[in-house]
């Protein structure tokens, strides 16, 4: 079975991977209970001065199920879902899953237009929100769409910064503190371990999200393999210190490999340096996940910062290229190992493993985490290139998506006529089947018919000293069609170009691959997934009357002191 306009695996496919047992039957909704039989007491889940056993968390989702059950939610209703990282994430993800209906994870960044299109795109029957959170009512966000969409119908608000109470009191029955749902545990169908569980969101700068459906099968597939692969235990204390909606912390192997394995996870406030240390000391922290403008601002912190991290063992960073010389950094400073993670919430993930030599944990983002995976390197008519040569990623497996929601003319390009999902991402494999990911196909500059790829460009600008963090976007010409435009954050000393090209010239990079303009910002723009946003950047190359004073998402870029100087 799959929801109406999911692509399904082919039927031999998914016969296959149900008889080797890598899909096992696991149903979601069924794994809360199932903890609590096994961990009890133990402690599950840790926010500020909360903390929640397995019992206390298995009670809770079975409560919440029927009350959405009572509130009129029904199987197969899609529910976007934004709150920020706190228990009731984990509560109303589970609620949803036992009671079948199907969560759509938004960010909590989101506003108006994002959470119309995935309300619409979704027909969403719900939507939970964090009542009034830094500032901004999403109260209110959700009765403006609710008037817009008519499939709307409920909007369930955690009381956060404020109290929803008065707003639940008018009588419409539209808005409806998450409290109240609640209600007498009842029995209730387990879901076709085959359909959709929820669904998470394409990444990307350039257009709104694409829904990505993951079934039961597949994902409970994907935590465990990787959970197994990382090592986790009930002496596993896990810091989300990324949004818990993110692929990436909710299952690679993130809240739901740790609870599964019966370990602790640590939900965070925010990422910053301050408060993850805290935790980390606090709570005695031995695994979390970044992404690499994270880890960046973690090293400088620790520079001055006197907190205990001796209990972390692991530091996963991926969700952007990680540059060698960042990488290198990680075990000196912050005494723990490196784990390079490379993945997509459309399925295929690879990883550095814990034996692994220093070099290939390095330079390479790891080998795939199942064997069933598919991978390959293919050239711009889809033929695959020799070892070590670079070319295009495409994948196929048994946690790899076939097709996104109600998307078929974008599922016509994406995916080849054999299943290959197309990724975008320009890479290369090791003899030893490591993968190096050199960038995005799309993220190049074509300079005078030259095609250079600004992840080359932008790995050898971070190791000029004084520069810690460096982004290139093309910018139009009109005698080249587009010319290398560098955004730099300096330290206290900010090279000119000239010193620049000069180094990169004395490195080896080729001469038509040199910026042409530099120019030095207090840091780099960043979408909601904490990747630089090439989109903000590109504007501000072509407009030098645009601010540079960006907002940051979530965690702010490397700070510098502010310079539009351009050279």
């Amino acid at each position: 079975m799959m929801l109406e306009d999911c692509t399904p695996w082919p039927a031999g496919t998914a016969a296959r991977y149900r008889r080797e047992g890598i899909w096992s039957g696991t149903d979601l909704g069924s794994l809360p209970r199932a903890w609590a039989r096994a961990y009890g007491t133990d402690t599950a889940l840790v926010a500020g001065e909360r903390r929640i056993d397995f019992n206390e968390l298995a009670d809770r989702i079975d409560r919440r199920a029927a009350g959405f059950v009572r509130a009129g939610i029904r199987p197969g209703d899609r529910i976007v879902l934004q709150l920020p990282n706190v228990p009731e994430f984990v509560e109303v993800a589970f609620a949803l899953f036992r009671m079948g209906a199907k969560p759509v994870f938004s960010l909590a960044s989101h506003r108006a237009q994002e959470i119309r299109h995935l309300c619409e795109l979704s027909e969403a029957k719900g939507y939970v929100v964090p009542g009034v959170f830094r500032g901004f009512d999403h109260t209110a966000l959700g009765r403006r769409i609710a008037a817009e969409l008519p499939s709307l119908t409920k909007v369930f608000v955690l009381d956060t910064d404020g109290d929803p109470g008065a707003e639940a009191e008018d009588g419409d029955g539209l808005v409806v503190p998450l409290s109240r749902v609640d209600a007498e545990p009842r029995p209730l169908p387990g879901a076709d371990p085959s359909d959709v569980a929820f669904f998470l969101l394409s990444g990307g700068t350039t257009a709104l999200p694409k829904l990505i459906p993951r079934t039961h099968d597949d994902y409970a597939y994907q935590t465990r393999t990787v959970a197994e692969l990382v090592g986790l235990g009930r002496d596993t204390v896990y810091l989300a210190a990324l949004p818990v909606e993110f692929n990436f912390v909710w299952g690679c192997p993130g809240v739901i490999g740790t609870l599964s394995g019966g370990g602790t996870v640590v939900l965070a406030p925010d990422p910053t340096a301050d408060d993850c240390f805290r935790l980390i000391e606090r709570e005695r922290v031995t695994l979390t996940s970044v992404v690499p403008t994270v880890a960046r601002l973690w090293l400088e912190e620790r520079e001055w910062s006197d907190a205990d991290l001796s209990s972390l063992r692991v530091l996963q960073i991926g969700g952007a290229r990680l540059e060698p010389e960042l990488a290198a950094r990680i075990t000196p400073e912050l005494g723990c190992r490196l784990q390079q993670v490379f993945g997509m919430a459309e399925g295929l993930l690879t990883m550095s493993r814990l034996d692994d030599d220093t070099h290939s944990v390095l330079h390479t983002q790891g080998r795939p985490v199942s064997e069933a995976d598919e991978v390959l390197i293919v050239d711009g008519h889809g033929n695959p290139v020799p070892t070590g040569g670079t070319g295009e990623l495409v994948t196929r497996g048994p946690y790899t998506l076939r097709g996104y929601y109600r998307a078929p003319e974008h599922n016509a390009r994406a995916f080849t006529e054999d299943g290959f999902y197309r990724t975008g991402d320009l890479a290369s494999l090791t003899p030893e089947g490591r993968l190096v990911v050199e960038g995005r196909i799309k993220d190049v500059v074509i300079r005078g018919g030259d095609k250079i790829a600004a992840g080359e460009v932008e790995a050898q600008l971070a190791t000029v000293p004084g520069i810690s963090a460096a982004a290139v976007v093309p910018v139009p010409d009109e005698f080249l069609g587009e010319r290398i435009y560098a955004f730099l954050v300096g330290r206290e000393r900010q090279p000119p170009l000239a010193v620049l090209k000069a180094t990169l010239q004395e490195r080896g990079l080729a001469e038509f691959k040199l910026p042409d303009r530099s120019e030095y910002v207090a840091r780099l723009p960043l979408t909601p997934l904490g990747k630089i946003d090439k989109k903000v950047l590109a504007a501000a190359a072509a407009d030098p009357t645009l601010s540079r004073d960006w907002e940051p998402a979530g965690t702010a870029g490397p700070p510098a002191a502010p310079s539009t100087t351009k050279r």
